[in-house]
């Protein structure tokens, strides 16, 4: 999972992502990736209008958003 999100880090990609919290919620989730740090990535997060910290190991899939040309 990591290596995917460096890749898409590098390149720029908006993602959409599967995310379970700390309490168990499952969320869909729009994000542009700002940093990969170990265990943590920040992110731009389109759901919440802000910058957030998540943690890799509560990323249940990822999956970058490709805009037809």
């Amino acid at each position: 999972m990591g290596n995917d999100l460096v890749k898409y880090l590098n390149r720029g990609w908006i993602v959409d992502m599967m995310y379970i919290s700390k309490a168990g919620e499952i969320s869909k989730r729009k994000i542009r990736l700002l940093k990969v740090q170990g265990d943590l990535f920040h992110a731009y997060c389109f759901k919440q209008h802000a910058n957030r910290t998540f943690r890799i190991d509560r990323v249940l899939a990822i999956v970058p958003i490709i805009k037809p040309e």
